[in-house]
């Protein structure tokens, strides 16, 4: 029996680049018969370990051109888009929550993290709302007010705080970002590189600790 091909996705539903590649990566993992850990971090931490600004805190040319890029990819993806949502940035936290809790139940979450991740960028609605946020996962055939009230257990709390560790000791600085067999990938734009690696059955390249 062939080894099962495990990828670490490393997210978050606040995540811009996450939405606009979130469809090619479950495209990518069902043609490749992948197993996916889904891994939600707390973005603002990995920003402030990593180096990492906010979009408002970014400089003017930097913020400019990111509204461009925006677009482009959202015409390559064919996929709709908020350029500019009213409540970004907002907390992710109660989603990440509700996704652990049903995660622990062993349900099927990807049609939730797809959801979830069209709060901010299509339906431009505020992912800190938990009646927004029950409401998603109602759409996704899930129970959402038995996981929101799951997501207020502490081994919820600890398991968010577990991840986000995770990631910085793994070197994660944005998102989204993907690892198979060490091997790191930051960016949805990168999807091509990670099918590279996982079709070619090459060497993976890790990623040094640099101190």
């Amino acid at each position: 029996m062939s080894k099962k091909k495990v990828v670490d996705f490393y997210f978050s539903f606040v995540s811009l680049y996450t939405y606009i590649g979130y469809e090619a990566f479950q495209d990518l993992a069902q043609r490749l018969d992948l197993e996916v850990n889904y891994k939600p971090i707390d973005l603002h931490a990995i920003f402030t370990a990593s180096g990492g600004l906010p979009v408002s805190k970014r400089p003017p040319q930097r913020q400019s051109y990111r509204l461009v890029e925006m677009q482009r990819w959202a015409l390559i993806r064919n996929i709709p888009l908020v350029l500019k949502p009213k409540y970004h940035p907002c907390s992710a936290e109660i989603g990440h929550r509700m996704l652990l809790a049903a995660i622990a139940n062993q349900q099927d979450i990807k049609d939730f993290v797809g959801n979830a991740l069209k709060v901010l960028w299509v339906d431009d609605l505020n992912l800190a709302d938990p009646d927004v946020m029950i409401a998603v996962a109602n759409r996704s055939g899930l129970d959402g007010p038995a996981l929101y009230e799951q997501n207020k257990a502490e081994s919820i709390t600890e398991k968010l705080n577990a991840l986000t560790q995770e990631g910085l000791e793994k070197q994660v600085f944005g998102t989204p970002f993907f690892i198979y067999e060490g091997e790191p990938f930051w960016g949805q734009d990168r999807l091509e590189m990670l099918e590279d690696l996982i079709a070619s059955g090459r060497q993976p390249i890790p990623s040094p600790i640099i101190t």
